[in-house]
């Protein structure tokens, strides 16, 4: 709660205790013109306190709403920011690191969505990244989701950056929108499509690209037999990635144009058909379920806020989520 004419107080330590709680707060702030303090950021983590992504993600923030942003600095466990009017426009963030930029994305859509004038965002990191929504997932699942919310989001995957160089970058375009439309997502209907991407980047050879589809493709058809699997192959060029990355993300399309998707990269000592095996059981976790929505895009959807007003609402059944 904040006393009269003081910040709003969020304590960033409560549930999972990381990054989310920090962007979730920084883009309702900037959204309801609300001072806020967030106090033990990341207190559930291992390095508790602001890491480069975070940093460029509120310094971001800040500018889109020519705010004030105080005691922000790698390590901070406690910032204070005060939003101005959203104007949007040009602006760059760089994490410097293979930090995702799809979590940059994920604190400034909010945002630009309502500013004064239409934005374009560079966003410089790591596009596949652990813990972290891969850019395919963004592009393949939340994007189309999220537009039939009415706005539309314009995403170009300039060049790819895997850990630990990071080094991708990749420009977002919004039009700012005065409402949010209501979707309705009660009706999951039957799985139609199923389709998907597997990479290898940098010095990694192209068999492991089969390697991981031959193993996903294999885990799909024991549970649905009748569905053609096409996931296109890519040998990422030297000029669109920088690094050496591998991995795989696979959507399901249903005939009411519901989206699930599973993804894993590859990890040093993991073999490669494990890696495609992941994310094939992922997927089928996510359809086993009964729901609209992947566990993914449900926390996603929830984590991009809008105007408050009561009649915008996202339905889908929650029992099974």
């Amino acid at each position: 709660m904040a006393e009269e004419g003081g910040p709003v107080d969020v304590d960033g330590s409560i549930m999972e205790g990381g990054g989310q709680i920090l962007r979730i707060c920084t883009a309702l702030s900037c959204l309801l013109g609300t001072r806020v303090r967030v106090s033990k950021i990341r207190a559930g983590r291992s390095t508790p306190g602001l890491r480069p992504q975070h940093l460029s993600g509120l310094e971001t923030v800040r500018d889109l709403c020519a705010g004030q942003l105080k005691n922000a600095a790698i390590g901070s466990t406690e910032i204070d920011f005060t939003p101005g009017r959203i104007k949007g426009g040009s602006l760059t963030a760089d994490t410097k690191t293979a930090g995702s930029v799809c979590l940059l994305l994920q604190v400034s859509l909010p945002c630009v969505l309502f500013a004064e004038t239409p934005s374009e965002l560079i966003f410089k990191g790591g596009t596949n990244a652990e813990m972290a929504p891969q850019i395919d997932y963004t592009t393949m699942v939340f994007k189309p989701i999220a537009e039939h919310f009415s706005f539309k989001l314009d995403c170009d995957i300039r060049k790819r950056g895997y850990y630990p160089r990071g080094g991708g970058e990749i420009l977002v375009r919004v039009s700012p929108v005065r409402y949010l439309k209501p979707i309705n997502l009660t009706d999951r209907g039957s799985v139609t499509k199923i389709y998907g991407r597997a990479f290898v980047a940098g010095v990694l050879p192209y068999k492991i690209v089969k390697d991981m589809t031959s193993a996903a493709v294999r885990c799909i058809r024991r549970e649905l037999r009748d569905l053609y699997v096409n996931i296109q192959g890519v040998q990422e060029s030297a000029d669109r990635a920088v690094g050496n990355g591998c991995g795989i993300i696979i959507v399901a399309e249903t005939s009411t144009g519901c989206l699930f998707a599973g993804s894993s990269l590859g990890r040093k000592g993991v073999p490669s058909d494990r890696v495609g095996a992941e994310a094939a059981e992922i997927l089928l976790r996510n359809l086993r379920h009964g729901g609209c929505v992947d566990e993914y895009l449900q926390d996603q959807m929830g984590s991009h806020g809008s105007r408050p007003d009561p009649s915008l609402c996202i339905h889908k059944p929650l029992s099974t989520l």
